[in-house]
């Protein structure tokens, strides 16, 4: 039976069946097994778009004033394009990132079909769809959709996978692939890292415009990932972190305005965001992931003259200060009556700032979260910063200065971390990383 006959329906639910070997397959032994086959069809059949709803019925949701219309019906294209989806798309209002640890027992077979199955899943959850068969609902089916976005909307849904450095190790034969800037994180100033929420193999970020429809997506890879990949550690957010066209740059929980001299264009993305690291990886990125706590009660009765200071801008307006508008260029050499310097040298935005980095700039696309009260009755809030760059290096060099110097570090906690490499997407009829085990 040829591949093309073999062909499921995309509508069957995608199955997971033994691996043949511990070794990896080539990509035509891989669609010959019975999960390669399921995962063909359900790549062929995802690249379709979610069926098109009249003016009159497309949902929407309500938007602050000088904001855009949120068009639910709206589907992120997943399959054939340069870059995975969810990097320089227009941030979402929330999205759900969690890590995954890959089993001892897991085998290069097994990471090679979790990441054809788990592409094949994105491809038609991004598009409207759910995965296989949504009733009847089979507990015992591990490749069957969970159920909780049926009627939903496709929200602008995009699922962004990253490859953690233990993916590149000995242990599955990729040692040779793994793209040269990657590396696990050193220890950095302001560091109080907890083991629960640092490393992992994989990263998925899930960004939509309904919570529902990126949990649910978290919800079924993980599902999908059974025994081969284990959740490592998750965090729900809320609040998208930088402006597309006719947004108002978003607050953090400090009610500060967060994106400001972002990534923007073109041309810096790339200049600072893609990288051509080897054949593979040419067109992928580096993530880092960042869970900071903010410590609410102490930040909360501080003035706000001194929280002006302590980033750098107006906390109304986000104008740095000494300027009027949010995107004024900050003068960092002005003096005030006294002599003394306008914007503290000492500020986050002064410390981060391009001008005072070399020109460094990575993109930022973070988001705010929630986890209720900590032990001590006291609120456990703050940022899940997502960060993309071409080189991991910028982010440490940025951090160890800001973790040494920041006047922010009063009022925060870097308590998670993470880097992932995130290839880039695949083609129609092909799956995420499929080079490497080629």
């Amino acid at each position: 039976m040829t591949e093309q006959s073999a062909q499921p329906d995309p509508a069957e639910p995608v199955a997971l069946t033994e691996p043949p070997s511990d070794k990896g397959v080539s990509r035509r032994r891989f669609f010959g097994t019975a999960a390669g086959t399921a995962v063909a069809g359900a790549l062929v059949g995802a690249g379709g778009t979610a069926a098109a709803l009249s003016a009159e019925t497309r949902p929407t949701v309500a938007t602050a004033a000088g904001d855009v219309d949120i068009d639910l019906n709206q589907a992120v294209p997943y399959f054939d394009q340069p870059h995975q989806a969810g990097i320089s798309t227009t941030p979402q209002r929330h999205a759900v990132y969690a890590t995954f640890t890959l089993a001892d027992a897991a085998t290069k077979t097994d990471l090679q079909t979790l990441l054809a199955r788990w592409t094949a899943a994105i491809g038609q959850l991004t598009q409207g769809k759910t995965i296989g068969q949504v009733e009847p609902v089979r507990p015992d089916a591990v490749g069957g959709d969970t159920g909780e976005a049926y009627g939903l909307f496709p929200a602008s849904l995009t699922v962004t996978v990253g490859l953690g450095p233990g993916v590149f190790t000995d242990r599955f034969g990729l040692a040779s692939f793994r793209p040269k800037a990657l590396a696990e994180l050193p220890r950095m100033p302001g560091d109080f890292l907890e083991p629960g929420l640092t490393g992992g193999d994989l990263s998925v970020q899930a960004c939509a415009d309904d919570p529902q429809v990126a949990y649910h997506a978290v919800h079924n890879l993980a599902r999908m990932a059974a025994t081969v990949a284990q959740t490592h550690w998750m965090v729900l957010g809320f609040g998208r972190a930088s402006a597309g066209p006719g947004q108002q740059t978003p607050r953090n929980l400090m009610g500060f305005k967060d994106g400001t001299r972002n990534v923007t264009g073109d041309a810096e993305f790339d200049r600072f965001v893609w990288t051509d690291d080897g054949d593979w990886f040419a067109g992928g990125t580096y993530q880092i992931a960042r869970k900071i706590r903010i410590t609410m009660e102490t930040w909360d009765v501080d003035r706000i003259s001194d929280q002006q200071n302590v980033f750098g801008r107006t906390k109304d307006e986000g104008a740095p200060l000494g300027a009027k508008a949010e995107h004024d260029t900050p003068d960092f050499a002005a003096t005030d009556g006294d002599g003394k310097p306008v914007i503290s040298p000492y500020s986050h935005m002064a410390m981060a700032a391009p001008e005072n980095n070399n020109g460094t700039k990575i993109l930022r696309r973070a988001y705010n979260y929630t986890d209720g009260l900590n032990s001590q009755g006291l609120l456990d809030a703050g940022l899940m910063f997502i960060a993309y760059m071409n080189d991991p290096q910028h982010f440490v060099d940025l951090q160890s200065k800001l973790g040494k110097f920041d006047l922010l570090n009063e009022y925060i906690r870097h308590i998670g971390s993470a880097v992932f490499a995130i290839p880039p997407a695949p083609k129609t009829g092909s799956y995420l990383a499929q080079a490497l085990f080629e």
